[in-house]
């Protein structure tokens, strides 16, 4: 042995002499294929909630750029009577325009009698299934800080991503496949920071998937081995992974290194099930129908297929090219209803048909809302203040709206609800406590709520 050459340096030369199955026998009797290997094998293991959960898995519907409440869930009829008047003590945003109805006619729908806008007539069919939060509330009317708000509690960034909180706290129940999965167009304006695994494990990072063409063979890059046949990539495999053994032995807990351990492995195991679980051409023409055409409704048919197989959430991005954020002219959201209504509904229906809902929860909305005054002559601006977000499924009331806007729809004023007491909730759902979800980085325990969050109780079925 050379004296410039480490322990881990020689078994990494011997196995290339002993093979997996040499190695794995100098390793053994070196004692190092014990706990610390076997712990770092499987960090997105099933892991017990803090109480039983009504929901296991979360699909989050994210309207990119800022639905207008006024316009889809929250009926105003005092615009129409006070139309092109300016009302005192409006927002900065309000200020600029004057009051401008809805060019939208809103009905009544279900035994509930919950009011939708024409715009989502197959969403509106759903309402009883459907709970409707009317009082959402968030901190800033920019883009930015709003959607970091909204993905990870933070309007700074880089914080972990809901999607990873709940991976760290839950783990996954499908272990060939990622527990976070994000189905996303391109880029949103600030791109990974939204599904990011921060300081937590990079195994919980968001899986990015560009759905703009779903080619089920290239759907996970670098999935495919085009050199190995498959046994000799597991015996690669397992060669690989017993001197990363060795390594993290040496090293201790790291859990970055664990994190690239336990991905060559999750690696492997979607080269089959990534393939399967994207392809669908392997549903039947009537679904492909129901669900309609284009990426948004592809993603939403491989949101349910994802929830079949037990991945914890599933984020759909809508609107990176074409955002909700239409401040020239408010009549484009009928364009981006057009594209989403339609295969939402489908989604909640086929999840319901199959006996996924009860133990999905469904997200709909955006960071934030739109003022109730014109921006222009036509458009909306940014509103922070109130505005509408829906969940279904999971254990919350169906047919139900919780909360109010005052009588223009510009702030949130009767059982407010921020985004921390969002995220608590659905923590809540998941059997999580909010308060007990942390992790210890710099010095201080993290956790997605920060100090604040309350459950919204109301909501829960």
């Amino acid at each position: 042995m050379h004296p410039w050459m480490t322990r881990r340096q020689m078994l990494c030369r011997l196995g290339n002499g002993f093979g997996a199955l040499g190695l794995a026998s100098v390793l053994a009797g070196e004692g190092l294929l014990g706990s610390t290997a076997q712990a770092a094998s499987n960090p997105l293991a099933p892991k017990a909630p803090h109480f039983p959960p009504r929901a296991k898995r979360v699909i989050f519907l994210f309207m990119n750029g800022g639905p207008s409440q006024v316009d889809t869930f929250d009926p105003k009829p005092a615009l129409a009577k006070y139309a092109g008047q300016s009302k005192e003590g409006t927002t900065r945003q309000q200020a600029a325009g004057k009051l401008m109805p809805s060019p939208f006619r809103f009905q009544k729908y279900g035994s509930s009698g919950i009011e939708v806008s024409e715009l989502f007539p197959h969403i509106a069919r759903c309402i009883e299934d459907i709970c409707v939060i009317r009082s959402m509330h968030t901190n800033t009317p920019n883009h930015e800080p709003s959607l970091l708000m909204m993905n990870s509690g933070e309007t700074q960034p880089t914080r972990p991503s809901m999607g990873s909180w709940l991976c760290y706290g839950l783990g996954s129940e499908n272990q060939n496949l990622p527990g976070y999965i994000v189905l996303c167009p391109g880029k949103p304006v600030v791109g990974p920071q939204l599904w990011s695994n921060s300081f937590l494990p990079g195994i919980y990072q968001g899986t990015h998937i560009n759905n703009s063409r779903v080619d089920p063979r290239r759907v996970i890059e670098h999935t495919a081995n085009r050199y190995l046949p498959r046994g000799a990539q597991r015996r690669q495999l397992d060669l690989l992974q017993q001197m990363n053994a060795v390594h993290l032995h040496e090293r201790g807990q790291d859990d970055q290194l664990e994190a690239r351990i336990a991905s060559l492995e999750m690696a492997f195991r979607m080269q089959t099930e990534a393939q399967e679980a994207f392809d669908l051409d392997r549903e039947t023409t009537a679904t492909r129908r129901r669900y309609g055409e284009g990426p948004f409704a592809n993603a939403c048919l491989i949101a349910r297929r994802l929830a079949e197989r037990g991945v914890r959430m599933t984020q759909i991005y809508y609107g990176n090219d074409q955002p909700w954020d239409d401040h020239t002219d408010i009549l484009n959201h009928r364009n981006h209803a057009r594209q989403s209504d339609q295969p939402i509904a489908a989604l909640l229906n086929d999840l319901k048909s199959r006996g996924l809902l009860e133990e999905t929860l469904v997200i709909w909305g955006g960071e934030f809302g739109r003022t109730p005054a014109a921006q222009g002559s036509k458009g909306r601006d940014h509103n922070s203040k109130g505005f509408t977000m829906w969940l279904a499924g999971g254990g919350v009331k169906g047919g139900y709206v919780h909360g109010a806007t005052d009588e223009f729809g510009s702030a949130a004023v009767e059982k407010k609800v921020h985004v921390h007491d969002l995220h608590a909730t659905i923590l809540h759902l998941l059997g999580i406590d909010h308060e007990r979800l942390t992790f210890r980085y710099s010095g201080r325990d993290f956790r997605l709520t920060d100090v604040h969050g309350e459950v919204v109780r109301d909501i829960l079925a």
